[in-house]
């Protein structure tokens, strides 16, 4: 059975893998190969693979494929931790370094001072890295999470039988391999040119699964494709960072919607669902919670805009906390797991044009004449319907009023409001 893995490692691959493997198990395959490109990607999902892999009763070939694709960072537990490691010419391996959530990733490596390289250095060099200079990781957490990675691949090596200082080096020092090293190194067994090349060469091999030794019959298999199905395509989307990102932005412009109109019911619906689904994806993703704080204070101070007018202050301040929120919401340094920053830039120009809008239109409303009430029968001219020296009728705004004067008025004559008293009106010429 084969199944690919094209994208970063997430949620929706360490399911896609689960299901890949309860598939095999109820097909009775003799073998699943895992054709895999990954630029890296979450540890939690990376784990949750391995034990998969670890536990499988069926046995699990990654292949590295087609040429120019990779197995970087948790990729390569991955590959140490198959059954069968295999690579394509052309293809890569290593830079397993942990990165740390919210931070930065590891300090480059002090430069070397290096007055003469003999050449049995030089073949050093080349056979095992070992003149990579490793330095010390400067916080206790950063050497926590190195440590604890380079005991977790090295006891994938073991188990494996591969080499487990290379695999060391990867995690301390991001070291990477092209395939042919790799087979030299003992990091992995075979490099195919090809599935079908793939599986002669295995075809005889031993090796240990969960029910005790097996031994392959792959020569001229049948191989069956398992795809991913909706559930897994729909978990991938949700999860994709820009996904999630204008799925959060739908929520707060639709909450924003229903507090300008109240009663409007579907924009605080969507909204109401694309925050849940966002707030949702922000859960499986590896974010950085300073840059999720500053997006909730930029979603307060939007909404608060709506509510309690400010002429544009609490808006501006909610897009600038909105935008730096987004630039630091998720890890930098998680390879396939950031926000385009194109779509950053976006999204606040486009934020900055509506409320620079709002506050148009806030202004024109405030030197608007008044249409309404009081001021505007103040504001208003009256005619005389009849002539009258004290009391009598005119017609304002298409509207007859009793009206009191201390003029004599004429039929006819225009008169300015003095006061409104209930349903009278005290006029007077306009000079």
């Amino acid at each position: 059975m084969r199944l690919e893995i094209r994208d970063a490692i997430g949620p929706a691959t360490s399911d896609f893998l689960s299901r890949g493997l309860e598939h095999a198990r109820e097909r009775n395959a003799r073998l699943l190969v895992l054709e895999m490109d990954t630029p890296g990607g979450l540890d939690t999902a990376t784990r949750d693979m391995v034990q998969e892999i670890l536990s499988s009763t069926v046995p699990v070939a990654i292949y590295v494929s087609p040429s120019g694709a990779r197995a970087a960072s948790a990729g390569t537990y991955l590959l140490y931790a198959s059954h069968i490691a295999a690579m394509a010419p052309a293809t890569s391996v290593g830079a397993a370094t942990p990165i740390q959530i919210g931070g930065g990733g590891p300090r480059e490596p002090a430069p070397q001072n290096k007055e003469k390289e003999t050449k049995e250095d030089k073949a050093k060099d080349d056979k095992t890295d070992e003149n990579v200079t490793a330095t010390e990781p400067a916080t206790a957490a950063e050497r926590k999470a190195i440590n604890d990675s380079v005991a977790f691949i090295r006891g994938l090596a073991e188990l494996r039988d591969r080499n487990a200082d290379w695999a060391e080096s990867a995690v301390r020092q991001a070291v990477s391999l092209t395939a042919s090293k790799a087979l030299e190194q003992n990091v992995i067994d075979i490099v195919a040119t090809d599935l079908p090349d793939l599986l002669r060469q295995i075809d005889g091999r031993r090796v240990r699964t969960q029910q005790g030794v097996v031994e392959l019959r792959t020569d001229g298999l049948i191989v069956e494709e398992f795809q991913a199905d909706w559930r897994t395509r729909l978990l991938s989307v949700l999860t994709n960072p820009n996904v999630a990102y204008f799925l959060m932005l739908a929520g707060v412009y639709g909450l924003l919607l229903e507090g300008y109109n109240p009663g409007a019911i579907l924009p605080g619906v969507v909204g109401a669902v694309c925050l849940l689904l966002a707030l949702y994806a922000f859960q499986i993703l590896s974010v950085n919670y300073a840059g999720l704080a500053l997006m909730a204070l930029g979603i307060a101070l939007i909404v608060g805009e709506a509510f309690a007018p400010s002429f544009g202050v609490l808006g501006i301040g909610g897009i600038a906390a909105f935008v730096f929120g987004s630039i630091l919401l998720f890890d930098e340094g998680v390879p396939g797991f950031q926000i385009a920053r194109g779509l950053i830039a976006g999204v606040a120009l486009a934020a900055g044009v509506v409320m620079l809008l709002t506050v148009g239109v806030f202004m024109r409303a405030r030197k608007a004449r008044v249409t309404t009430g009081v001021e505007q029968m103040l504001q208003g001219t009256a005619i005389a319907l009849e002539d009258f020296d004290a009391k009598g009728r005119v017609d304002i705004h298409g509207e007859i009023w009793n009206a009191v004067t201390q003029a004599p008025v004429k039929k006819g004559q225009k008169l300015r409001v003095l006061r409104v008293d209930g349903l009278t009106l005290e006029v007077m010429p306009f000079n």
